[in-house]
Parts: C-alpha cells; sequence; structure tokens
C-alpha cells in the first residue's frame, strides 16, 4: 500500500514505525513542513502505561524513547497570596522527554525501516502525491483536516485563558503548579523537567481579566518573560525563564478544543491533534497521538478491505477518546474558573484541583491528608518506586533514576 502521511510529529513518525513493522511492504512518505532541527514546544509529559504500550509494539524505539526520558516523582502545589502561603503534595510519578529528542529519536527508527521522511515539504490539500492512503497528522491547525471540516463535522472551542509555553534553566525534580497572586489577580506556571539536568517546561497562564492588568497584552511576548520571572521568583530561585527553544520564540495562546464527528473520509484518515486535542493540564497529548498511531496500524493489518480498516478504527478510537475529552474540558474549565477554589487553603485547594475532572472515591480526601504528613508521604515514595522498579524489570529496563534530592521534603 503506498501511504502518505501528512506532518511528521510524534502520531505521524509513530504511525509509519508501526505501518511499517507490521508490513514491510508498504511504501510511506512522510512530509513535514519544517527543518529536521525544529521544534515548538519543550517537553512531552507521559506516564508508565505508555512505556508498557511502546515495547510491546516497538521495543527498539520504547528503549530509545526510556532512556532519553527523565523521571519525576510527586506533584507540588505552591500557593502564593495575600489569604494564604505554602506548599501541599499529592503523589504519583510520571516521564518527561525533550520534544526535540522524541522526534529526533523517532525519525532515525522511521529512516531505518525505510520511512522515505521529507523536512520542509509544504502539503498542499489539493495536490498530494498519489497514495491509497492519507494520514492528516499535521496538528491542532491540520490544514488537510480543515480543507474537508464539513466532511470531517469538525467542532472547534476555544479557551478563556492566555497561555504560554515556556522553557526554564530551572531543573524541577517533580511535578510544580505554582499559582502567584498579583495586583492585577492571579497566575500561575505548570513546570515538569523535560532535559535532565539542564531544561524544565514551563507552561504560563492566566485570566484575560490578569493578563490584561499585567500589560501582556500589549508586551512582546519576549519582552514579558522578564516581567514573568519576577512574578515567579521564589518558585523558580533565580533562575530564567527560556522563550526560544529551537524554533520560533514562544507566542501567547489559547487552546483550542477540537472533535470531530468521523476521523475518516474516503481514503483520508485523521490522527493525534489533528482528530482531537486535549488540555495541556492532562498533559496526554502525545500518548494520545502515538496509540492512535498504534491503533490505526493494528486496524490496516486485520482488515483486508481499506474502508473497513478505517471504519473499524475511527468508531474504536472515538469511542475510547469521548470520555478523555470530557475529562479535558472539565480540567480546563477548572483553570479558567479557579477564583472560585482561591479561598481554600493550599491542602484543600491542591485537592480540588486533583479530582477536577470528575467524581471521586469518598476515601480519596482522606489520603490526600495523610499524604502531607511527610512520613506518610515517604512511605507512598516508597510503595511508588517499588512498583516502578518491577514494571522498569519487567520490561527488560535498568530503572531510572529520581532526579534530584530524594523526596519528600
Amino acid at each position: 500500500m503506498r501511504i502518505v502521511c501528512v506532518g511528521g510529529g510524534p502520531a505521524g513518525l509513530y504511525f509509519s514505525i508501526s505501518a511499517k513493522l507490521r508490513d514491510a511492504g508498504h511504501e510511506i512518505i512522510v512530509i513535514e513542513r519544517d527543518p529536521p532541527e525544529a521544534t515548538y514546544g519543550w517537553g512531552v509529559v507521559y506516564w508508565n502505561d505508555l512505556l508498557d504500550i511502546l515495547h510491546r509494539n516497538d521495543p527498539e524505539s520504547a528503549r530509545v524513547v526510556s532512556a532519553g526520558s527523565v523521571l519525576w516523582q510527586g506533584q507540588d502545589i505552591q500557593l502564593h497570596g495575600s489569604r494564604h502561603d505554602g506548599t501541599a503534595h499529592f503523589g504519583g510519578y510520571g516521564y518527561s522527554m525533550g520534544r526535540a529528542a522524541l522526534l529526533e529519536a523517532l525519525t532515525r527508527r522511521a529512516k531505518s525501516l525505510g520511512v522515505d521522511v521529507r523536512h520542509e515539504s509544504l502539503a498542499d490539500p489539493a495536490d498530494l502525491p498519489e497514495a491509497d492512503l492519507v494520514v492528516a497528522a499535521d496538528g491542532a491547525g491540520s490544514r488537510l483536516r480543515q480543507s474537508r471540516a464539513e466532511r470531517f463535522g469538525t467542532r472547534t472551542e476555544t479557551g478563556r485563558n492566555p497561555y504560554i509555553w515556556l522553557g526554564t534553566d530551572r531543573q524541577f525534580d517533580s511535578f510544580v503548579f505554582c499559582f502567584e497572586e498579583t495586583p492585577a489577580g492571579w497566575i500561575w506556571f505548570h513546570a515538569y523537567p523535560s532535559v535532565e539536568g539542564r531544561i524544565s517546561t514551563c507552561i504560563v497562564e492566566c485570566s484575560p481579566q490578569t493578563w490584561q492588568g499585567l500589560g501582556l497584552d500589549t508586551l512582546d511576548p519576549e519582552d514579558a518573560v522578564p516581567l514573568l520571572e519576577k512574578i515567579f521568583h521564589r518558585a523558580l530561585d533565580g533562575h530564567s525563564l527560556i522563550s526560544r527553544s529551537r524554533g520560533e520564540p514562544a507566542k501567547w495562546q489559547r487552546f483550542t478544543h477540537i472533535s470531530n464527528r468521523t476521523w475518516v473520509d474516503g481514503n483520508v484518515v485523521l490522527v493525534g491533534d489533528a482528530a482531537h486535542t486535549t488540555h495541556f493540564t492532562l498533559g496526554s497529548g502525545t500518548r494520545l497521538a502515538m496509540i492512535d498511531a498504534i491503533v490505526l496500524a493494528h486496524s490496516l493489518t486485520h482488515h483486508a478491505d481499506l474502508g473497513a480498516a478505517l471504519r473499524a478504527y475511527d468508531e474504536h478510537r472515538r469511542e475510547e477518546l469521548h470520555p478523555v475529552q470530557a475529562g479535558a474540558r472539565s480540567s480546563m474549565a477548572w483553570f479558567e474558573q479557579l477564583d472560585d477554589y482561591l479561598d481554600r487553603d493550599p491542602v484543600a485547594f491542591a485537592y480540588a484541583m486533583s479530582v477536577r475532572t470528575g467524581k471521586q472515591s469518598p476515601w480519596r480526601y482522606q489520603v490526600h491528608l495523610a499524604t502531607q504528613i511527610p512520613a506518610l508521604r515517604k512511605a507512598q515514595l516508597a510503595f511508588d518506586t517499588g512498583r516502578r522498579w518491577y514494571r522498569d524489570r519487567r520490561r527488560g529496563e535498568a530503572p531510572l533514576p529520581l532526579l534530584g534530592r530524594s523526596r519528600p521534603h
């Protein structure tokens, strides 16, 4: 089968890898508009379940992803304001990897399997190379999806809060949410390690009122960085924020929630952010895109008829994504209504944030209170470490060390 994949991000590259592994006879072209050294954004975050999935699908690329990842343990919520000033914690652990390193690893693996990856190639939706199958993996702003928006039944909803995707040279060793009160209102960041010993990702967000009150709506985004460094000086511990990665300087955006009535139109199929977006506060975009890629490749293998394969993929993945997108919309709405929760103490505020996507077990609040006690938090750390080591060993990997000093602190 001749396949043209538009977009060389995680969805497009991992689909090409997954399809080639199942049928080396596929002729696959990946068309990417940017040069190989360009990327937008800093780090991606994921959890142990994705590593399990990647190892089952392609152990070779999974080992490279694991080796290039950093491990963080726990989540800290820092609340600095006139009513309360303190830190709360909740548990769990996850992995992060620099987006550029991930794309480089996937590109190398795709090329080694015989995929034709073409960088700096602009894909005109009206003039694509001839193909049996066209995979639209060109992101949330997909030109291919937009050219067929009525047939896909595309729906978009723009979030209210401005946000900007930055880096910082402070190396966090956990996932940190920091909320700072300013004369213009509250502003906060979500930060996590991305490149061990060097860079963390730092996403700054606020309400439109705060954004305008601080003058961020009139400042050039790069000129806004010193002001943001001043606001977050405690959490950054004197370190800098970084606007430029390998691509253009970061810009203020508003999140676009994208859904589609169908992901298939003839021989064109959507994957990743072209098919669906989930708010960045869930940290699931890369994970979902790579699972899309696996499911589509699997479906092509298990159905002799292309139309049947695409219908099976469409029905299966859209059904799976429905609750995920619903949770993501709830998370986005929670942060857009943050003022309703900021009169709480840090522990109660952290709990409200941790359950923002839906109903939880009644005992979860008691567990949350217990893990604010250092000794019990240490026990949870030990339990999580043991579980993580077991899963690493089951995959045949050496466990990754925790970043920084031992937690809890």
